[in-house]
Formats: structure tokens, C-alpha cells, sequence
């Protein structure tokens, strides 16, 4: 049965306010209470991953109910856009017909976005238009490197799913062209981002509008959610690392 057009709305509404749309509201506060400062933007820090207590299980159980806790609403997208006929998950542009070409595609994606993000982050950082970033404060047991990359499948999942292969799944349904929907989901992507300042608004901008034109093209969803994932997981591993033996190149994160 076909949806009302008010249902929609309200639909993406509800979804977005669970999800995306209620961290880019969070994000709007966070930059708003950042340029009240005094201090500059690039003296200042977000921590993306941090522990949640001292003690070694609770830290564990608490970032596993985290993952399990943003999840909730790709769940609910799942249900609301399943197909009872195959490909069950066809309308968020999900199967597992080509894992070959999806994975090739989502490697490229990955260095495409990846190392110029980079470039991009140092670059904002120095006219003191970003803050600094630090990718993970997670104590050092023997689960931290597992939970980062975990942490990285959730934000792959979580963006993709909903900011991508749901908002176009419905707004398509509403007749907004597909280049609405390509500038709209860049947007929301870039303002969820604020938080880490001008330049992260840019990047991630950037990153949506490359995704969304991707999408928009081949329907594939599964390259994103690995591109997004890989870049990601080297980010949040890769930090301690290069924390650890090259503390010059992040600068002051204290």
C-alpha cells in the first residue's frame, strides 16, 4: 500500500530524529559553544572514542551497549524498507551479488576520500578553522583494537544506511530530484560533522556529495559502508599509533 506523502515526512522525520538529524542538532550546540571561546578552534579537542569508566568490564559492556544503541534505528529502517522477495534489502541497495566489484569500489572510495580528508584536516587545523581531533582515548586492553574497528563498522553502517540508502529510498518516494537528494544528504552529513569544526563541515561535504553521486549511479550501498568503515578503522587505530611515535604530527591534544 502506497504511503502518504504526510506519512513520509513524518517517517523520516521520526527516523532522522533518532539517528543523523538529532546528532547534526547536537553538533550545531557543539560548534555554537566552541566559537564562544576564546580559545582558537585548533587549540581545542573532540574526542571521537573515549572510555566510558575505569573499570576494565563495564568499559567493555558500555561500548558494546553503544554500538548496540546506534544501531537501534538502522534496525528500524531494515524493517520499514524489507522486501518479503529477493533482494530483501533492494530498496537500500544492499545484496550480495557482486562482493567482488563492491569491495574493489569500496577500496577506491576509500583512498579517494581518505587521503585528501587528510590533507584537508591539516590544512583547516593550521588556519584555525578545525579542532583537533583525537581519533580514540580508549584504554589499552586487550579488546581496544577490536572495539575501534567495531566503532568503525558502526559509523560505516550508520551513516550509509540511513544518510544515503534510506533518504534517498524515501525521498525519492517524494519526488525531490536526485540531485536535491544528493546536495540534502551531503548537507546533513556535513552538519553532523560540525562539531569538528569549518573544515570537517567541508570534508565531509565533499565526502557526500562523492557518495551520493556514487549511489545515484550504480544503487550500490555496500562500497560506501566498506569505504566509510576502512577509513574509519585506520583512523582510529592508526591514532594511538602515530600518538605514540609521532606525537609532531597531530600537535597539542591536550
Amino acid at each position: 500500500m502506497a504511503m502518504s506523502r504526510r506519512r513520509l515526512i513524518v517517517e523520516i522525520t521520526i527516523v532522522l530524529g533518532l539517528s543523523l538529524g538529532m546528532s547534526a542538532l547536537y553538533s550545531l550546540v557543539g560548534i555554537a559553544i566552541r566559537l564562544s571561546r576564546d580559545t582558537p578552534l585548533s587549540a581545542q579537542t573532540a574526542t571521537l572514542n573515549r572510555s566510558a569508566s575505569d573499570l576494565e568490564w563495564a568499559d567493555f559492556s558500555y561500548q558494546l551497549l553503544g554500538v548496540a544503541s546506534a544501531l537501534m534505528p538502522v534496525a528500524l529502517v531494515v524493517l520499514l524498507l524489507w522486501n518479503h522477495t529477493r533482494p530483501h534489502l533492494g530498496r537500500l541497495g544492499l545484496d550480495l551479488t557482486k562482493p567482488g566489484r563492491d569491495s574493489a569500489r569500496g577500496l577506491g572510495l576509500a583512498a579517494a576520500i581518505g587521503i585528501p580528508g587528510l590533507g584537508l584536516y591539516f590544512l583547516s587545523r593550521s588556519l584555525e578553522l578545525n579542532v583537533t581531533i583525537v581519533a580514540s582515548d580508549l584504554s589499552p586492553y586487550w579488546w581496544s583494537v577490536p572495539m575501534l574497528l567495531l566503532l568503525a563498522l558502526r559509523a560505516g553502517v550508520l551513516e550509509e544506511v540511513i544518510g544515503v540508502g534510506y533518504l534517498f529510498a524515501r525521498l525519492e518516494q517524494l519526488k525531490v530530484p536526485v540531485v536535491g537528494i544528493i546536495f540534502g544528504q551531503a548537507f546533513l552529513r556535513a552538519s553532523y560533522h560540525l562539531y569538528q569544526g569549518f573544515g570537517g563541515f567541508v570534508g565531509n561535504f565533499v565526502m557526500g556529495l562523492v557518495f551520493g553521486y556514487f549511489y545515484a549511479k550504480t544503487r550500490r550501498l555496500a562500497p560506501l559502508i566498506l569505504a566509510h568503515t576502512l577509513i574509519d578503522a585506520v583512523a582510529f587505530v592508526g591514532y594511538p599509533l602515530v600518538a605514540e611515535n609521532f606525537p609532531e604530527i597531530l600537535g597539542n591534544v591536550g
